[in-house]
């Protein structure tokens, strides 16, 4: 029995068309993994605010992700992913910082505030005693661009305040 010319190149077309959409598949597929796990590279320095280096802080995305350490001159080099924008700054005997990233930087300068002890203070004062001592780091980032320890004379970050 002979199968007639029309039905076998039929069989060849659909091969074909099968073949077509699973590579469209595998790069689409591969085009997806692509988007999500894009990292960018940011790095920095981090300083007190009586504009000492702070080698050793911690930073770390989500609260509890650590993602790098600054080395003995404050100069860091952390890789995160893109969908993240918030960067937390811990180190002993300074208040934790959390800063905003804007999405052109990818270099950033911080200054850190040192850890106070407020005795005898109603907590709601302690609180604002804080936050005005927070208001002053933009301040602070000023004079350390003229002192020429920072590179940049305005901070490519916002702060975030976080109350206790």
């Amino acid at each position: 029995m002979t199968i007639p010319m029309s039905t076998e190149f039929q069989g060849r077309e659909d091969n074909y068309e099968m073949k077509k959409l699973l590579i469209l598949f595998i790069v689409f597929t591969a085009s997806i993994c692509g988007v999500y796990s894009q990292n960018k590279t940011i790095e920095g320095r981090v300083i007190s605010g009586h504009l000492e280096t702070l080698p050793g802080v911690f930073i770390m995305i989500d609260d509890s992700v650590e993602v790098g350490m600054t080395d003995l001159n404050g100069f860091f080099q952390i890789d995160i992913p893109v969908s993240k924008k918030r960067i937390l700054f811990k180190g002993v005997g300074m208040e934790p910082t959390t800063i905003e990233l804007v999405d052109e930087c990818d270099k950033i300068e911080v200054v850190i505030m040192l850890s106070s002890t407020y005795d005898f203070i109603t907590p709601r004062r302690v609180e604002r005693k804080r936050k005005k001592r927070y208001k002053k780091l933009p301040e602070i980032h000023k004079q350390a661009y003229e002192k020429g320890i920072f590179k940049s004379s305005d901070p490519c970050v916002s702060y975030v305040f976080t109350k206790y």
